[in-house]
């Protein structure tokens, strides 16, 4: 195979928006990017999106568009220095895009040191993220921008790059490429344009002679495994594990085992995936069911201590259990209920008969006073006000419907009148 020193996803790179495939929520006709530099200008952005969906594309299209000259860094080998630098570069041009890649990887000083910038017009920001700016830009710099998110690329789209390519690349027309089956290409590129053209750059390196078939036979030899998409530190880690829990929650044990063995080929931690089951049982489950805390708490030291791969069988097991368990939230909604009572009445008085009294002087002022030592009266229990007044009768814990739950609601309103159980 004839070979260039730039990859072919690189000499395929699109430079106008005529050539940009894909994204046409944000491009297309009456779109609202679209809208935004058919005025020739452009305000700051972050580009939110997996890797190869054109975020960097995107970015030195814009600066082409707005005539603005282009500075590229890179989050993981630039540092406030490199950030100066540009911000001096730009201050003697008309217009400038500052791009940063992975800007999440910028600490919270390095996106300070960007701010002023930004807030004057020296320049334009364009970030590139593959994780969730809400937790990775900094609020101040967040404000600044207009979020934009990109999506993976179609089935249609994804097979117009190939066409393209194919027709179009200097080297690749040079041979003779016939797509007799897609299916298998698209899938192990993941809607990834970049992993799409490196995959057809190697079939092609590896073919015999001039004629290229692709076939999905072909390609699942070449790669030899399916590596599943899962990047722990990216999106998907927090979309597995979002569909992880919602599925238990929604009591389906087949879904919930699925994305467990999607963490686990992925090659998850362990140890994160039976925390959130820990947190899960607590959660979602509560007293509707207390051995589900238990069962998690024994998961949760039983992986610490085996590892991959025999901790999947304990992983699924609780998985199972905890998904065809009863659910209650009940617990849940009582303190997040209660913590924002305290949020908007503040630091309430202790009742004096709960204060303690381990001084003359407290005792005098009586501290402690009537209070009524439950395990002194009939089955220990007495009707007392354990509540600061202004807030007394207040129900925080509504039992859940279930049979553990129904029967403490029985014994909470026979010992609890004014609470109306």
């Amino acid at each position: 195979m004839q070979t260039s020193k730039k990859p072919l996803a690189e000499r395929m790179r699109p430079s106008t928006l005529e050539e940009y495939f894909g994204q046409r929520h944000l491009l297309g006709e009456d779109q609202l990017l679209s809208k935004i530099l058919s005025g020739g200008n452009c305000p700051s952005l972050i580009l939110w999106g997996p890797p190869g969906v054109g975020k960097t594309t995107l970015a030195r299209i814009i600066s082409r568009n707005v005539k603005a000259i282009y500075i590229q860094l890179s989050a993981i080998n630039s540092g406030v220095k490199d950030l100066r630098e540009a911000i001096a570069t730009a201050k003697k041009a008309d217009r400038c895009i500052l791009f940063i890649d992975e800007i999440h990887r910028f600490s919270k000083s390095q996106q300070d040191a960007l701010l002023g910038a930004v807030e004057d017009g020296t320049i334009i920001l364009i970030g590139a993220t593959t994780e969730n700016p809400s937790f990775e830009v900094i609020p101040a710099l967040l404000s600044r921008c207009q979020v934009m998110v990109l999506e993976p690329l179609g089935k249609e789209e994804l097979e117009q790059v190939l066409k393209n390519a194919i027709a179009k690349d200097k080297i690749l027309e040079k041979y003779e490429i016939n797509i007799a089956e897609s299916e298998a290409i698209l899938r192990y590129s993941g809607g990834d344009v970049r992993k799409l053209l490196n995959l057809l750059e190697l079939a092609v390196g590896t073919s015999q002679g001039g004629k290229v078939e692709i076939s999905n036979k072909g390609i699942e030899h070449l790669l030899q495994h399916n590596a599943s998409r899962y990047d722990k530190s990216g999106e998907q880690h927090y979309d597995i594990i979002s569909a992880f829990i919602k599925s238990m929650r929604g009591s389906d044990p087949n879904a919930a085992v699925y994305w467990l063995a999607r963490m686990i080929v992925g090659g998850e931690d362990p140890k994160f995936i039976a925390r959130r089951m820990l947190i899960f049982a607590s959660e979602d489950i509560g007293n509707a069911n207390p051995n589900a805390l238990l069962l998690a708490n024994n998961c949760f030291d039983a992986v610490s201590k085996i590892g991959y791969p025999e901790c999947r069988i304990i992983l699924s097991q609780t998985v199972v259990y905890l998904a065809t368990s009863p659910k209650s939230n009940a617990s849940y909604s009582a303190i997040n209920e209660a913590m924002a009572l305290v949020k908007k009445t503040g630091d309430l008085s202790v009742p004096l008969h709960l204060r303690n009294a381990p001084t003359k002087l407290m005792k005098e002022l009586n501290y402690g006073k009537d209070y009524q030592y439950a395990h002194g009266y009939d089955g220990n229990f007495s009707e007392q006000e354990f509540l600061p007044k202004e807030v007394k009768g207040t129900v925080f814990y509504e039992p859940g419907d279930n049979p553990q739950e129904n029967r403490i609601r029985e014994r909470l309103k026979n010992w609890w009148k004014k609470y109306g159980y």
